[in-house]
C-alpha cells in the first residue's frame, strides 16, 4: 500500500462539479492499494498516518500529530501511485489491486482512520474522475510505503 501524506489547510475532491469531500486543517491522503495488500496494511497505514507528527505545537517544531491537533482526513483513492515506470514511457498499472479488491481496503483504511480516533475522515468517490484540490500547509508531503516497513 502507498500513500502521499499532504499537511493542509483545506482541502477538497469534487466528481462532476459536486463537492463530495472537503476538510479543514488535517490531511489530504492519496492512496494506492497494491495487489496482495491486506486489511493488515491497511490497519498499518491508517495507524501511522493518524501518529504522523507533522502539524506543529507552540515551539514551531514538527511535533503533533492530526489526532493531536483534532484535525480531518481527506482519503482519496488513486491507483496510478501503484504505477511500474521501469520499462518504456507508459506506465504499467498492474501492479495495482483489482478493483473491487481496492475499493474494499480503501473503505477498510478509513475505518481503521476512525478507529484510530480521527474525528472526520472524508473521501472521495473510488474510480471516479476526481478534481482534486488543496493548500499544501509548508509545504509538507510525506510517501509511506508498507512495502519499505515489511521487507528485511
Amino acid at each position: 500500500m502507498k500513500a502521499v501524506i499532504q499537511r493542509v489547510t483545506n482541502a477538497n475532491v469534487k466528481v462532476d462539479g459536486n463537492t463530495v469531500g472537503q476538510i479543514d486543517k488535517g490531511l489530504l491522503v492519496l492512496l494506492g492499494v497494491m495487489e496482495g495488500d491486506t486489511e493488515k496494511e491497511a490497519a498499518l497505514m491508517a495507524s501511522k498516518i493518524a501518529k504522523l507528527r507533522i502539524f506543529e505545537d507552540d515551539c514551531e517544531k514538527m511535533n503533533l500529530s492530526v489526532l493531536d491537533i483534532g484535525g480531518s482526513v481527506l482519503a482519496v483513492s488513486q491507483f496510478t501511485l501503484c504505477a511500474d515506470v521501469k520499462k518504456g514511457n507508459r506506465p504499467s498499472f498492474t501492479p495495482s489491486a483489482k478493483p473491487d479488491e481496492a475499493n474494499s481496503l480503501y473503505e477498510k483504511f478509513t475505518e481503521f482512520l476512525l478507529s484510530e480516533g480521527v474525528k472526520k475522515v472524508e473521501k472521495g468517490v473510488f474510480g471516479a474522475d476526481m478534481k482534486v484540490s488543496l493548500l499544501n500547509d509548508g509545504p509538507v508531503t510525506i510517501i509511506f510505503d508498507t512495502d519499505t516497513w515489511t521487507k528485511k
